[in-house]
């Protein structure tokens, strides 16, 4: 069923508008400023020379979400 309503929407030309669509709705609700903020916020507690990309994802996904 994903896969069918997936492909339905790039026939139709309508899933790269949904997606800018969100990604402007993201940036006007801060969402992106604040999950940057927390990446910063990481990187800063562990260390630049510390942190690894596995380390940021596992502890910026859960606020993410």
């Amino acid at each position: 069923m994903r896969a069918a309503i997936n492909q339905k929407l790039i026939e139709m030309g309508e899933r790269e508008r949904l997606k800018e669509l969100l990604r402007a709705k993201l940036i006007e609700c801060g969402w992106r400023d604040q999950l940057k903020a927390h990446c910063k916020e990481v990187i800063k507690e562990k260390g630049i020379e510390n942190v690894t990309v596995e380390d940021l994802v596992a502890g910026v996904t859960p606020k993410g979400r």
